[in-house]
């Protein structure tokens, strides 16, 4: 699915209307009824009152529109209309006649001083103040009544975007002068600020509404950001051959652990022989070699001359993928080793955790890497890389210039996890929930993604599986654990379970 900024959005309402054809009043009525019926749906309760906040633009015809359909549905309904200038969007001007001669309905349009009515906690405010069309913060009385809205106890629904949020960078708004909504009734996509965590608090639940904008405009529209579907990764997932066997199915290698930390390189382990890799062997210090043999008997063990630390690489041109850094630590004898695996390394590897690290204190490292490799940092080791940002947008923006600069993917781990590509897109992945914010989430990542790579997925393949396939398993085992108790553990042993709800899918 596409994501388009705020300009963009209004582009494809132009387009829908010039081509549908349809008129923007015709337009603005669908998407009103949209809105509220999902609201009669949610709120069936006649006895709650209903007042909606209409800004002079487009999102307050809106407003007024769906206010007119909930007191034609028998709801106790006030709006608000706050036309301080005289000027009216003139499909905001119709709504506002119309509602004028609704039954039920009470219209009280502001042109100067005004009241602020006493909201109650049953009460359900509608918020169509502003909508993608923001380009600064919200000042003066506007600001005003955000700021009440925002102080009462009542359900607040904002139209499209909550009033005052910018659809794509909000680091220099006023965070005081947004609305809080509790549900965010969105028009036909998501907007691009709401994928960022410090945004979390301003749209509440998120409720895409199709109201059958143009399919062919949207085509049109190039759009650098696209949140991953489920039919993308079925087109990517790929049968085992009938014939195969482990000498066909890849080899892949994993730098990992040390000691104290072999806990990372077991779990990378487990989750790589878990994704379906036909021969997996670990690179670890000699004092891990029976606690790896015991835990993880399918592997294959590579010793280094080292009890405690990774010291020095190994061949590597044997293995069809490298994963490198769960648990390795941050000794300059591994950062050693960890040099030489790249300079040494052809095809593209997967780096994260403590290689992160090490490649933080060696930036000029990242020139060496091969090319369409993939970091998968959070985001406090990719500001390491990058340099401190201010917001999730300014750090996603600095991560997509880190993956166009190298030629690489770097995946930058959260909800909503980032995979920014060396083409220079965003890919948002829509599984995964709060349970897998737990040590070792990242380390089963690194195995998935060394297990798919070595099976001959390509790399922009390979790193959209593995992300959704990881954020799916998690979703699964949280199911049936609940968030809390949720571990790493969890994650592998749901992961045949992610594989098989993928491909049940496929087989409908």
């Amino acid at each position: 699915m596409k994501i388009l900024t705020g300009g963009q959005f209004r582009e494809l309402d132009r387009y829908t209307i010039e081509h549908e054809p349809i008129a923007s009043i015709d337009l603005m009525e669908r998407a009103s009824r949209a809105v509220a019926d999902e609201i009669l749906r949610r709120w069936p309760d006649a006895s709650r009152r209903i007042i909606v906040f209409s800004g002079p633009g487009g999102n307050g015809g809106d407003g007024l529109a769906v206010a007119r359909m909930l007191a034609s549905a028998g709801r106790d309904v006030v709006a608000y209309l706050f036309n301080v200038k005289g000027q009216l969007n003139p499909d905001c001007e119709t709504n506002r006649d119309r509602l004028a001669i609704t039954e039920g309905a009470t219209l009280v349009e502001v042109t100067s001083e005004f009241t602020f009515p006493e909201l109650k906690a049953d009460d359900i405010v509608i918020d169509a103040l502003f909508g993608t069309g923001l380009s600064h913060p919200v000042s003066g009385g506007f600001a005003l009544v955000v700021k009440r809205i925002n102080q009462s106890a009542a359900t607040v629904v904002s139209i499209d975007v909550p009033s005052g949020l910018m659809c794509e960078d909000n680091a220099y708004n006023d965070l005081q002068t947004i609305v809080h909504a509790t549900l965010t009734l969105s028009i036909q996509m998501p907007k691009l600020a709401f994928f960022f965590p410090e945004n979390q608090g301003f749209i509440g639940e998120v409720v895409l509404l199709p109201i059958g904008l143009s399919e062919e405009g949207l085509k049109g529209i190039a759009s650098p950001f696209r949140l991953t579907e489920r039919t993308d990764i079925q087109a990517m997932l790929r049968r085992r051959p009938m014939f195969a066997h482990k000498g066909t199915m890849g080899h892949g290698l994993l730098v990992a652990g040390s000691r104290g930390m072999m806990g990372a390189a077991i779990l990378a382990a487990r989750a790589a022989l878990r994704s379906g890799l036909g021969k997996l062997t670990l690179h670890i210090p000699h004092a891990c070699l029976d606690i790896l043999q015991t835990s993880v008997p399918e592997a294959i063990a590579q010793i280094d001359i080292d009890d405690d630390i990774i010291t020095a690489a190994i061949d590597t041109s044997h293995f069809a993928s490298v994963g490198i850094g769960p648990g390795i630590g941050q000794h300059r004898h591994t950062a050693t080793a960890l040099h030489s695996y790249i300079a040494e390394q052809t095809a593209p590897m997967i780096l994260d955790a403590d290689a992160l690290n090490l490649l933080a204190e060696q930036p000029e490292w990242l020139d060496k890497l091969p090319t369409d490799s993939i970091l998968t940092p959070h985001p406090a080791e990719l500001e390491r890389l990058v340099g401190r940002c201010k917001t999730a947008f300014e750090r996603m923006n600095r991560a997509m210039k880190l993956a166009a600069d190298h030629h690489i993917y770097v995946v930058v781990k959260g909800h909503y996890t980032q995979i920014c590509t060396p083409s220079g897109d965003v890919l948002f992945n829509p599984t995964g929930n709060p349970g897998m914010a737990t040590a070792g989430s990242g380390d089963v990542l690194t195995g998935i993604l060394t297990g798919l790579l070595a099976q001959g997925y390509h790399p922009a393949e390979a790193v959209q599986l593995g992300v959704y396939l990881h954020g799916l398993a998690g979703d699964l085992a949280a199911a049936d654990l609940c968030e809390e108790s949720l571990i790493a553990s969890d994650i592998i042993n749901y992961l045949p379970k992610a594989f098989r709800e993928v491909r049940a899918d496929l087989q409908r």
